[in-house]
C-alpha cells in the first residue's frame, strides 16, 4: 500500500463516502485537530505517569480514532460502518477524574500550566482538546455530528486537566497557582 496517492495535490481531499472537499473545510479541521490531540496523548503516554494512566490513555487514543473516523465521514453519503462511542466511554473519564480527585488537594485557584514535562504535555493536550471541541461544535452548526462526540471531547479536556494535577501530585511537583496581580 502506498502512503501517497497524489489525489490531494490540488488542495482537496475525500471524506468517507467519496465527497471531495477543500483541505481547509471545517470537517477536515475537526478531525485533523482530533488527530493532533491523539499525538499529544501518545506523548503523555511516553512519560513516567504510571501504568494505570497509560492504560486509560490508550483507551482514549482508541476513542479518538473512533471520533476521527466519525468526523471524516460524510453524514449524508457514507455507507461505511464506523465505530461508535458509548456512554461508558464518557463514564470512564468521569470515574477516572473522581478517583484522581480523591487523592488531590481541593482546587481553590486557577493553575498555570507547567511543573514537569508530563504535566505540561497534559496541559497542551487539554488545550488542543478544547480546540477540537470548539471546531467540532462549529461543524455541528452546519452538519450533523453525533452528540456523544462533543460530550466526549468536553469530558476529555476535563480529564486531561485532572490528569495534569494527578501526575504533578505523584511527582511531588508543586502546582503553579495563579495569583492575579492587583
Amino acid at each position: 500500500m502506498k502512503i501517497y496517492t497524489k489525489t490531494g495535490d490540488k488542495g482537496f481531499t475525500s471524506l468517507i463516502g467519496g465527497t471531495r472537499v477543500p483541505k481547509h473545510h471545517i470537517r477536515i479541521e475537526s478531525y485533523g485537530t482530533v488527530d493532533e490531540l491523539n499525538s499529544w496523548v501518545g506523548l503523555i503516554r511516553d512519560q513516567e505517569i504510571g501504568e494505570h494512566h497509560r492504560d486509560v490513555l490508550k483507551q482514549v487514543q482508541d476513542r479518538l480514532f473512533t471520533i476521527g473516523a466519525t468526523l471524516a465521514a460524510d453524514p449524508e453519503r457514507s455507507k461505511m460502518q464506523i465505530p461508535d462511542l458509548h456512554e461508558g466511554d464518557i463514564f470512564l473519564l468521569e470515574n477516572e477524574m473522581d478517583e484522581m480527585n480523591k487523592q488531590l488537594p481541593a482546587l481553590k485557584h486557577f493553575i498555570l500550566p507547567g511543573g514537569s514535562n508530563a504535566v505540561s504535555y497534559c496541559h497542551v493536550a487539554r488545550c488542543v482538546c478544547r480546540r477540537a471541541e470548539r471546531i467540532t461544535v462549529h461543524l455541528a452548526e452546519e452538519s450533523p455530528v453525533e452528540e456523544q462526540v462533543i460530550i466526549y471531547l468536553n469530558r476529555l479536556s476535563d480529564y486531561l486537566f485532572t490528569l495534569a494535577r494527578a501526575v504533578g501530585h505523584a511527582q511531588q511537583v508543586n502546582e503553579n497557582i495563579w495569583l492575579p496581580r492587583m
